[in-house]
């Protein structure tokens, strides 16, 4: 009897099989590959992001140095301007101080007229020598303008007991004004004053019929060379 003789063939993969083979290989190798290139994009945003971070804190850094240096400019600036602004106070000041030095003012602030310049009567020997400030006693008198004084003292400053305590100053433009009658003498001999300066208060000393300022303008310290103290404030823009 003859035997059966059986070949065994080695078994080879179906095309099937291979191909799945392939196609799981290659989607390995994609995941490979995928993860590689996705780890190395992240690397790549990561250092983007750092740098643009970066470049954001350095723009950040430079505009807060670019405020500070205006606002220390602007703090410079305005400093500049508050000593010019101070400089053009005290100039005006300065100034207004001058143009008040040079100006005249009346001898009290609040008054009534009452006896003018130029009146005859029997309270006086000739006719009234100046303008009387009705005025209660103690009330401010004020140099009517800059000068140095010349009499201060009772007796009229040595123009007579009429006057009472009486003040006498010498201007720069050779007038002198008289203020007579006071209680107090606030300046002496040789007290340099300006106008609008408290130089003693009124009263009722010497002949005098009732509280009041006794005020003359002259030509002269001396008594008898009185003008007419409201014309003479008038021409220099004082209006009484």
């Amino acid at each position: 009897m003859s035997k059966r003789v059986t070949f065994q063939h080695s078994r080879r993969p179906s095309m099937s099989r291979v191909s799945g083979a392939v196609v799981a290989a290659g989607l390995g190798a994609s995941m490979v590959f995928g993860a590689g290139a996705a780890f190395a994009s992240g690397t790549t945003g990561t250092a983007d992001t750092a740098a643009l971070a970066g470049a954001a804190t350095a723009d950040s850094v430079a505009q807060q140095a670019t405020a500070q240096s205006k606002a220390a400019a602007k703090a410079k600036m305005s400093k500049a301007e508050k000593a010019e602004a101070e400089k053009k106070a005290a100039a005006k000041k300065k100034a207004a101080a001058k143009k008040k030095a040079a100006s005249w003012e009346a001898p009290v602030n609040k008054y009534v007229l009452s006896a003018t310049y130029g009146t005859g009567g029997d309270r006086w020997a000739s006719k009234h020598s100046g303008q009387d400030f009705a005025v209660p006693i103690g009330t401010k008198v004020e140099a009517a303008h800059t000068g140095r004084v010349v009499k201060a003292g009772p007796n009229g400053g040595g123009d007579g007991p009429a006057y009472g305590n009486a003040i006498v100053i010498k201007h720069a433009n050779g007038k002198y004004s008289q203020y007579a009658h006071l209680s107090k003498i606030g300046v002496k001999i040789g007290d340099r004053v300006k106008t609008g300066e408290k130089i003693g208060l009124s009263g009722n000393t010497g002949n005098s019929s009732g509280p009041h300022l006794h005020f003359e303008i002259r030509t002269t310290p001396n008594y008898g060379s009185a003008i007419n103290p409201v014309s003479y404030l008038n021409s220099v823009h004082v209006h009484i």
